[in-house]
């Protein structure tokens, strides 16, 4: 298991595209020697590739861990999803597609009633076995077993047979003018029919989505009707939401017990 610092250090170098040693003892208030420490663990694991004076990602064009990319934002992913899940009433139907953050949303819908969920990953059909008056739906497909997730030409034609209340919809980068990225082609593919078949779509997002580079597009802002973050966006990325219609709600830092509003809405309204 990565330590926190650690974590941060591979998101930090999976943005920027290599970090420095003496940058990150500033950074983390640590010394030289403690960051050396941690770069040669990450290193080790095949997260980084030792440079002079500090590393660069092994792969810059590779997707976190599945279990770092879980434990990672945690708190705020919660967040996130409890704010999505207060969107969505009983007796609707949705799609839910592969991510950590869409697997919060499933946690928070546990409770609803009379729900059809329909998903392309085994994590969310694991989620909510067993919760109450639901019926779940796995799309078919090859399994991509390192994070659960069903991709490819079957997944994608299955998801076309369906039309539904909501799409949720996680990604693994976010750019300031609205561009919404991944890195597998195949899983794009996926969340492309997984748009076109819902009357309203959400993109789920931790602020971290910002700083992080993918290369393959899944849509822009002008295809997403709500987006849910963590924190509070830049004014040009409100701007280009403004402009589409797009509504922006921030996941509140903390939830009443008994709340019924887990989130502050924050931008324009679709």
């Amino acid at each position: 298991m990565l330590t926190e610092r650690q974590k941060e250090i591979v998101i930090v170098a999976t943005a920027d595209g290599r970090v420095g040693v003496d940058d990150l003892a500033a950074r983390f208030r640590v010394t030289p020697q403690t960051i050396r420490r941690d770069l040669n663990d990450l290193c080790d694991r095949g997260l980084l590739a030792r440079h002079h004076g500090g590393a660069r990602p092994a792969n810059s064009v590779a997707n976190l861990g599945y279990e770092q990319r879980r434990d990672s934002l945690a708190d705020e992913k919660r967040r996130i999803g409890s704010a999505a899940a207060a969107m969505i009433p009983n007796n609707s139907s949705l799609i839910l597609n592969i991510g950590t953050t869409t697997e919060q949303v499933a946690r928070a819908i546990y409770d609803h009633r009379d729900l059809v969920v329909i998903t392309n990953n085994i994590n969310v059909v694991n989620i909510l076995s067993g919760s109450p008056s639901k019926e779940l739906i796995l799309a078919g497909g090859v399994v991509r077993q390192t994070d659960g997730g069903v991709v490819g030409e079957a997944a994608m034609e299955f998801i076309r047979n369906f039309r539904v209340d909501f799409a949720v919809i996680g990604a693994s980068a976010l750019e300031e003018d609205g561009t919404v990225l991944d890195y597998d082609y195949r899983e794009v593919s996926v969340a492309h029919s997984i748009l076109q078949s819902a009357r309203r779509r959400m993109l789920v997002v931790d602020h971290s989505k910002f700083e992080r580079r993918a290369t393959v597009r899944i849509c822009d802002m002008g295809q997403i009707d709500v987006v849910v973050l963590d924190a509070e966006p830049s004014d040009r990325f409100r701007a280009v939401c403004e402009a589409n219609d797009t509504e922006i709600v921030v996941a509140a830092e903390s939830l009443e017990a008994n709340s019924t509003e887990p989130f502050l809405v924050a931008g324009a309204s679709s």
